[in-house]
């Protein structure tokens, strides 16, 4: 860990670190995941679907970028190679078929509500280690992916959301 003259122990900093690069590449991930939907949606409701599912593409980029900031700006160095997001995700991989618009929506649905609940305990996880901007980092973008999945299940029918 590089030093900083950030008034966090290194403890708190470490913690904190751990939990943004897990973060980090499930973050990623989800990206991907969205992308090969953008990329492999069928159907009927393709157009609106794929545009959709773009529209998910520049938050998460945003997300990723503010995520891996702060693990530089507290000393450590983000990984988010492919070989470290293929590895390390905790999300379930991806389908590759193309599919119809339903099941791509629940798909990343699915994906959604596992990495907000990630996200979640992580704000938790900071908190309880001292780093509040962290766990502000987390909050924030703990409210993307719930709106992000707001909108992803008004489009599957009530009983299936």
């Amino acid at each position: 860990m590089r030093h900083s003259r950030i008034g966090l122990p290194d403890n708190t900093k470490m913690t904190a670190i751990a939990l943004l690069q897990k973060a980090l590449v499930d973050t990623l991930d989800l990206r991907l995941a969205v992308k090969q939907a953008h990329w492999t949606v069928k159907g009927s409701d393709f157009q609106q679907l794929h545009e959709l599912f773009d529209s998910f593409v520049e938050p998460l980029d945003d997300e990723v970028d503010t995520i891996a900031e702060r693990i530089s700006i507290l000393g450590g160095v983000p990984d988010g190679r492919a070989v470290t997001v293929g590895t390390g995700s905790k999300l379930e991989a991806y389908p590759l078929e193309g599919g119809a618009g339903k099941s791509h929506l629940e798909w990343l649905a699915d994906r959604f509500a596992a990495l907000g609940d990630h996200i979640r305990e992580a704000i938790d996880q900071a908190d309880d280690a001292g780093d509040a901007d962290t766990a502000d980092i987390f909050t924030g973008t703990s409210r993307f992916l719930d709106k992000s999945l707001w909108f992803i299940e008004a489009h599957l029918p009530a009983a299936e959301a």
